[in-house]
């Protein structure tokens, strides 16, 4: 159904249009034809909004533009024209940046689940503050999880380099992957109604009044989040913590938060009540110039040495046995996580099952104990999706085991000659002349006595140009992955492998990965049980000032006008 759409400024009349099949550029061309300008000149303004192009395909109608809307039609100078191609740019690259890091977090996901063989070096395991793996009922909740901490974490980061819009967009994703989660399964989490805090901090430091129902709605959810998760005045935590008061600075935050939505919602008695709590804690949080000496007079950096008084409550000796228990809990992670790296080395070096698991290191332990060859008793695991029964059928058959055999030696005879194609490439791209390249290969060796090899046949002139190619190269070679072909002379192992099994066997193709977004998001991880906790109350107290000052004159005004 045809409408009329009043314009005025650089044209003015009736156009009328169909609200329903028309677009904000279908608008703003026609505008623009008609004031004889290009569609990029022209802006249009309606009750107040300048109407933007959106997705470009909504319609009219659904931007809420009515018939007999009035429209105004200006002209936009060049600079603002830049400044208007440069905002719809960063935003583009806003939206492109979010898209990377769902699809990041997804492919680390997929990959560090259910026994899937990683890529990287490091896996990506679930813990509990004590440092138990946790244990869930479907793969569907630990899938969940396992995004929704990884999402959380990198909006932690956003939030302290105080991108708190770009935070927003993330802590929404971490949201809707908690949501996947079995309510029962996240019912004694904590990360949840923190996350909600989270996002009601973002709303406040962006200073957004029209986020203020969300607001209070996320905090009374992460309310009652916490004390589920805590116990009743944070019993729970005591017990685990064993007297100590993690989540101080946390409810320091929460309360602060609670007291500035009811300010805004003119409730001022309960505001006060709620920043009153908040500037108790707050001065609790308060950590003296002696205590801070002591504990740093102890070999600790004073970021530690703060965070480790707040949370053991000012107590100097409390915090001392914390940052010593941190130290050791440390080293031991650091001893587990090498052992892990190992074993994801060593399970790469076998390859993945056909379902694109890894093999089961455990399951491989067991069947060499009882005698049979490591790397034959892999190979008949990988074939058998770790099935130990499967696995001793084949070993012990002598026809399967004879196989299993001949394709474990054909698969090195393949690496092997694809190691030595690829040093052969790389020496002909540097100038050396192939057939000489080749017979000097045929001697063995690394890259590097591969080319002195050449330099002593080239004559002196030859070698001395080519010195500097070959410089860069053995400086490559020491700089590369330890696992690649130029930087391990050990082809057997390493992701060589991996790659190799991937294609011979079928098993799936290699996805282009985004390296960039899955280590920024991995890094993420600290590991960090405290860091949810660990808020530097600042702007905490700034704010909690600001708003009780609000207050006394919202009560200073009140008194003077009922005086009068």
């Amino acid at each position: 159904m045809a409408a009329k759409l009043k314009i005025a400024g650089t044209w003015s009349g009736v156009l009328d249009v169909e609200l329903e099949n028309w677009t904000m550029p279908m608008l703003r061309e026609e505008v623009a034809k008609r004031s004889n300008l290009s569609p990029e000149m022209i802006k249009l303004i309606c009750a107040g909004k300048v109407l933007k192009d959106g997705d470009r395909c909504e319609k009219l109608g659904q931007l809420g533009i009515k018939n007999n809307a009035k429209i105004l039609a200006t002209r936009i100078c060049v600079e603002e024209g830049k400044s208007l191609k440069n905002e719809l740019m960063a935003e583009e690259e806003r939206s492109r940046r979010f898209s990377r890091i769902k699809a990041a977090a997804t492919a680390l996901v997929n990959r560090h689940s259910d026994g899937s063989l990683p890529l990287e070096d490091f896996n990506i395991e679930l813990e509990d503050q004590n440092g138990e793996k946790i244990q869930f009922g479907s793969e569907t909740d630990r899938r969940a999880m396992m995004m929704g901490l990884m999402l959380y974490a990198n909006a932690k980061r956003l939030i302290k380099k105080q991108m708190y819009k770009d935070a927003l967009e993330v802590l929404t994703m971490g949201e809707e992957a908690f949501s996947l989660c079995d309510p029962k399964v996240i019912e004694f989490v904590d990360n949840v109604p923190i996350l909600q805090i989270d996002m009601v901090w973002c709303y406040f430091m962006l200073r957004d009044i029209s986020w203020l129902s969300v607001a209070g709605m996320r905090l009374a959810k992460a309310r009652e989040g916490i004390e589920r998760a805590h116990g009743k005045d944070s019993s729970r935590v005591r017990l685990l913590q064993v007297g100590r008061h993690p989540e101080l600075a946390l409810r320091l935050r929460m309360q602060l938060l609670e007291g500035v939505v009811a300010y805004h919602s003119g409730q001022f008695d309960q505001s006060r009540k709620a920043l009153t709590s908040a500037q108790a804690k707050f001065l609790q949080l308060q950590v003296s110039d002696e205590s801070l000496s002591l504990v740093m007079s102890m070999g600790f950096k004073e970021q530690d040495a703060k965070r480790s008084l707040r949370i053991c409550n000012q107590d100097v000796g409390s915090a001392i046995d914390f940052l010593v228990e941190e130290k050791e809990k440390r080293a031991r992670e650091r001893e587990e996580d090498e052992q892990r790296r190992r074993e994801i080395k060593e399970q790469k070096q076998y390859g993945m099952t056909p379902l694109k698991k890894a093999v089961d290191l455990q399951r491989l332990k067991e069947l060499v104990s009882i005698g049979f060859e490591k790397e034959l008793a892999a190979e008949a695991l990988r074939r058998n999706e770790n099935d130990t029964e499967k696995a001793l059928d084949d070993l012990t058959n002598p026809e399967a085991n004879s196989a299993l055999q001949v394709d474990i030696e054909s698969r090195k005879r393949k690496r092997h000659r694809q190691a030595i194609d690829a040093k052969i490439e790389q020496l002909v791209s540097m100038g050396f002349e192939r057939s000489k390249v080749v017979e000097a290969c045929q001697a063995g060796g690394n890259v590097e006595k591969i080319m002195l090899r050449l330099f002593e046949q080239s004559g002196s002139n030859q070698a001395t140009a080519a010195n500097d190619n070959a410089s860069s190269l053995v400086s490559m070679a020491s700089n590369a992955d330890p696992n690649s072909l130029f930087g391990n002379e050990n082809v057997e192992g390493g992701q060589s492998s991996l790659t190799d099994d991937m294609n011979v066997e079928g098993t799936g193709d290699i996805v282009e990965r985004d390296v960039e977004m899955e280590d920024e998001l991995a890094n993420d991880l600290t590991g960090d049980v405290f860091s949810d906790y660990d808020i530097e109350v600042t702007k905490e107290g700034e704010a909690i000032n600001e708003y009780l000052a609000l207050l006394d004159s919202a009560a200073s005004i009140q008194q003077a006008s009922c005086s009068q």
